[in-house]
């Protein structure tokens, strides 16, 4: 058996202990917080109305991004994989914003758009005369997922379009020169290469979806209706007394499950793919 080195040792040290320090240990402290005042507090904590409200939101704003973002992240790829047109460059650029522009810039662009002062807001007032409808964008459950899927969306794009370059167009002009429509190539041939690329995405998808914090706090304002658990974590914690603060360590143990469940799902689909 191969004896390691002073440095190989070292460094295999140093990186366990920062991975104790840093995400063990504060996951730890997390659930040990969250059972302080026992386990009925903790099940009447995360029973709230508030709570399975929040809950019932983040759910159902996860599954929307992942379904907008992934035809998004699809279409795109393919097109910029496969495809030469002109502003090509350009679309990769902006489809990249979300990774550089800060969450909570994101917020506040979909609240100067869709806002009172944004400048399709006297468009929706109009519809919603012409109509007699009540549509709300900002702080409302539609600015709630804009948000969402604005932090979201060159997930699923980034894991698909290295796989589409690598592949080529061989295959695909193959059979297209045997007459094979495009959606049958695309079935067939381009769709089963990215098949588990697209998987991995919609994991990464899902996990910022469940933790976006800054660009949702921004446009959603109503405790109960437009608050995500990361917004009812901090309503909690803030409000300073015990039990919200160990109420809100509770609810953050949904979160802590849910990452776990996370990366379980996603150490299979990348020991599959």
């Amino acid at each position: 058996m191969k004896r390691r080195s002073l440095g190989e040792l070292t460094a295999i040290i140093i990186a366990v202990l920062f991975v104790l320090l840093m995400l063990v240990v504060p996951l730890i402290s997390v659930l040990t917080n969250a059972l302080s005042k026992g386990l009925d507090f903790f099940v009447k904590a995360i029973s709230t109305s508030h709570v399975i409200s929040a809950l019932g939101l983040t759910i159902g704003t996860m599954i929307v991004t992942v379904l907008i973002t992934g035809v998004f992240g699809v279409g795109a790829a393919y097109c910029i994989g496969k495809f030469q047109f002109k502003g090509k460059s350009i679309l990769t650029t902006l489809i990249d914003i979300p990774f550089t522009v800060s969450p909570v810039i994101a917020g506040l662009a979909l609240i100067m758009t869709f806002g009172r002062m944004g400048w399709l807001h006297p468009y929706i007032e109009a519809i919603n005369n012409y109509f007699n409808l009540d549509i709300r964008i900002v702080f409302a459950v539609p600015g709630v997922i804009l948000a969402t899927v604005f932090v979201t969306f060159p997930f699923i794009y980034r894991e698909i379009i290295p796989v589409l370059f690598s592949q080529g167009k061989d295959e695909e002009e193959a059979a297209a020169m045997m007459g094979a429509s495009g959606w049958t190539i695309f079935r067939r041939i381009t769709f089963p290469a990215i098949k588990w690329p697209f998987l991995y995405g919609i994991i990464l998808c899902s996990a910022r979806a469940l933790g976006e914090f800054g660009a949702v706090a921004a446009v959603s304002k109503a405790r109960g209706q437009t608050f995500t658990l990361p917004l009812e974590i901090d309503a909690l914690y803030m409000s300073g007394s015990e039990s919200g603060v160990v109420s809100a360590f509770a609810v953050s143990s949904l979160l802590v499950g849910m990452a776990l469940i996370m990366l379980v799902i996603r150490s299979i689909v990348e020991k599959k793919g």
